[in-house]
């Protein structure tokens, strides 16, 4: 009887420490679904909010725009060149990019359109990244262009067929010429990293589209010796 009685009272205290450690390990379940739960809920919005990295490798937008704003302010001095720089490549964009619109329609050469979708396309491109380092840098870029550029559009527009291949050619052989070579001179000597790599991108996109203009067998040794007297 008296080892019936211990048996029973053994079995009873293992059943009570099974319970509570059944009762233990509920809870840390528990308690895990409610955190994972809240870090759904929550977890995007603070990663984007604390701006660091996000599950695919990037920031959130504030952090992704503080990270662009500090580039620019720690991309070195901006010289007055690369100032005067950045208002040519925005003037570029606000005439050529028309000029290649009409020599869709007003061209009489197919050389002549196809040099016109490169200024549109290159010019595009570089009118969006200088208005945006313009921006960042705290530099200010003209809306319009120039007086004389706009007189250019305007020659333009009044001629058609042959007369507006020439003039296409003539003109904007001349201001890619000039601008390569205020480009050199930008690339060479410039302290700011942002300048520096637009003035890259804009000697490519430069020398892309003398290329076609060339293409088109319209070019004129009259246009040359006027880039050449603007070098001296």
């Amino acid at each position: 009887m008296t080892t019936h009685g211990r048996n029973s009272h053994g079995a009873a205290s293992n059943r009570t420490r099974m319970i509570s450690v059944g009762v233990a390990l509920a809870a840390v379940v528990a308690g895990a679904g409610i955190w994972v739960s809240q870090a759904d809920d929550g977890g995007s919005q603070s990663v984007a909010d604390s701006g660091m990295p996000s599950a695919n490798g990037g920031l959130g937008d504030a952090g992704a725009a503080a990270a662009s704003g500090a580039e620019a302010a720690n991309s070195g001095p901006l010289s007055e060149l690369d100032k005067t720089f950045m208002v040519k490549v925005r003037q570029a964009g606000l005439w050529e990019i028309p000029a290649g619109r009409m020599a869709q329609t007003q061209a009489s050469s197919e050389a002549i359109k196809r040099a016109g979708m490169h200024l549109l396309d290159g010019h595009s491109r570089l009118d969006q990244l200088v208005r945006e380092d313009a921006k960042a840098l705290s530099s200010s870029i003209p809306d319009e262009a120039s007086a004389e550029q706009q007189q250019w559009v305007e020659q333009m527009k009044n001629a058609k067929g042959e007369k507006f291949d020439q003039l296409f050619v003539d003109l904007l052989r001349a201001a890619h010429g000039k601008i390569f070579i205020v480009i050199g001179e930008v690339r060479a000597a410039t302290k700011n990293h942002t300048v520096r790599r637009l003035a890259k991108i804009t000697n490519e996109t430069v020398m892309d589209h003398m290329e076609v203009l060339e293409d088109t067998g319209l070019l004129t040794d009259a246009v040359l010796d006027d880039v050449a007297a603007s070098a001296k």
